[in-house]
């Protein structure tokens, strides 16, 4: 449908005009700034692409993983091009946006990362709670990355028994996160290296714990250091044990558990030698193909009343949430067999921190879709995150949201009518959005008037000459 052309306020850009809609809402404009100015990301002098802008471009980056760089910024600026002719606003150019992207670095991004992502499952969530503890789990996964000789200095590539060199193809970055079972929001999480173990970078994520939480481990994170550092946040435990690890048997309990003790060997790096006191849980699954696997958990609720051996049994086995979590950040919204588009380490960096703020964003508002459901609250895991992620793509260019940055638009000024006396300026009416390609539009028709009577036969005659053209259109090919 044609559209009537405007121009952009004077004093204001087009970038000043993006706006991410829900993900805005996680991350306010005042916060960006408040990280920006901390980690002395600020722009020195005005620029066509400002570092505010970028955060959010970065934002965008994740959310259209599989679009070019600069659709990613028209897609993001296309909810204000009720502003101005798309022709008259050229975007920046590819390498303007990358000089923009390296400029920012990844310290803002990782900033706000901790400055806002937290824990979101409230008192009422379905499915978020055991027993007054929040549960949540510890696990790692690996992301490849483009195939760069940086990339590969800096990261490293995974083993691999097959290939020239016995590596893989793509250079990998580790992640280790800290997950909320509940809403699969990450709340807390650490990048390295491919080659760097989970436990070391698990060490800045333990940080995350508070006495309110239980968390879920696998067998590879059990060690007398870690255990030790888990401990000091109050957080009761419950990880899984290797065979290696020696747990004698000091006293058995009614519900077949026993206690038991984590005791310091030569390897560890703690000054405190002492033994910590742990209840061991062992157990096998009827009906699994052989061999049969038996499962030894060590909890650090050390009271059988609290927390019975069969109900920790049955709640280990959540841990699996997280790994439909990084199902979701790395096969949904990174798309399957994609690697990271960057080039360098520091903006791979970058990257990596623009998907895991941008799931959360997600993750943020499908809770609060399922705490709104009726007749009543839904558990968050019932929610379709493909479903969330494509309306979240598919209404983002749309999104009537406050610009983050620019000057109000000035009131309406009055004019004086044809007796002099001021009468309000009309006022431009907002416009529908423009349907994307492929996409049916419906076709509008002009209102019908009654016509005037006359008596001249003529007037009631179809006129054979067209209406005059319009005086302007806004095609989308002119806007592409």
């Amino acid at each position: 449908m044609a559209r009537t052309a405007a121009t952009i306020p004077a004093g204001m850009r087009l970038t000043d005009h993006i706006s991410l809609g829900v993900l805005t809402a996680q991350f306010p404009r005042e916060l960006v700034d408040q990280v920006l100015f901390e980690t002395e990301a600020v722009n020195a002098r005005e620029r066509a692409l400002p570092a505010h802008v970028m955060v959010y471009y970065v934002l965008a980056l994740a959310l259209y993983a599989d679009v070019s760089t600069q659709e990613v910024l028209r897609c993001v600026v296309e909810g204000a091009r009720w502003l101005g002719e798309p022709s008259d606003a050229a975007l920046p150019t590819k390498s303007a946006i990358s000089q923009a992207r390296i400029r920012l670095g990844a310290a803002p991004l990782e900033a706000l990362y901790r400055a806002v992502v937290g824990p979101v499952a409230q008192e009422g969530t379905p499915g978020a709670w055991y027993r007054g503890w929040r549960v949540m789990s510890l696990e790692g996964t690996t992301l490849d990355v483009g195939d760069t000789a940086a990339n590969t200095a800096a990261f490293g590539r995974p083993a691999s028994a097959r290939g020239v060199n016995a590596t893989g193809a793509f250079p990998q970055i580790r992640l280790v996160g800290l997950l909320e079972n509940g809403t699969h929001a990450i709340t807390a999480a650490q990048f390295g290296a491919c080659g760097t173990h989970e436990r070391a970078l698990a060490v800045e994520v333990l940080g995350g714990l508070t006495g309110e939480m239980l968390c879920l481990a696998d067998r590879g994170f059990l060690s007398f250091d870690l255990w030790h550092m888990a401990l000091v946040t109050g957080a009761a435990l419950v990880w899984r044990a290797p065979a290696t690890v020696t747990l004698p048997a000091l006293e058995r309990y009614a519900d077949g558990s026993y206690r038991s003790e984590l005791r310091w060997n030569p390897q560890c790096a703690t000054p405190d030698r002492r033994p910590h006191a742990v209840r061991v849980i062992e157990y096998t699954l009827d009906g699994t193909p052989s061999p049969v696997t038996r499962y030894r958990l060590v909890t650090s609720i050390l009271e059988p009343a609290r927390a019975p051996a069969a109900e920790l049994a049955a709640l280990y086995h959540e841990r699996w949430e997280i790994e439909t979590a990084f199902d979701e950040l790395k096969t949904h919204l990174r798309g399957a067999q994609r690697v990271l588009r960057s080039k360098t380490p520091d903006l791979v960096r970058q990257e990596a921190w623009g998907f895991l703020l941008t799931h959360y964003a997600l993750r943020a508002l499908m809770h609060e879709a399922a705490l709104g459901a009726l007749p009543k609250a839904r558990d968050p895991d019932t929610e379709s995150f493909t479903h969330t992620l494509r309306v979240v793509r598919r209404t983002l260019p749309h999104v009537a949201a406050l610009p983050p940055s620019g000057p109000a638009a000035p009131p309406p000024r009055a004019t004086t009518g044809a007796r002099g006396d001021p009468s309000p300026r009309r006022q431009r009416q907002s416009r529908p959005r423009r349907p994307a390609q492929r996409e049916a539009q419906d076709e509008e028709f002009p209102v019908a008037t009654a016509p005037v009577p006359t008596d001249h036969p003529s007037s009631h005659r179809p006129s054979r000459h067209p209406p005059p053209p319009p005086r302007k259109y806004w095609s989308r090919r002119a806007a592409d």
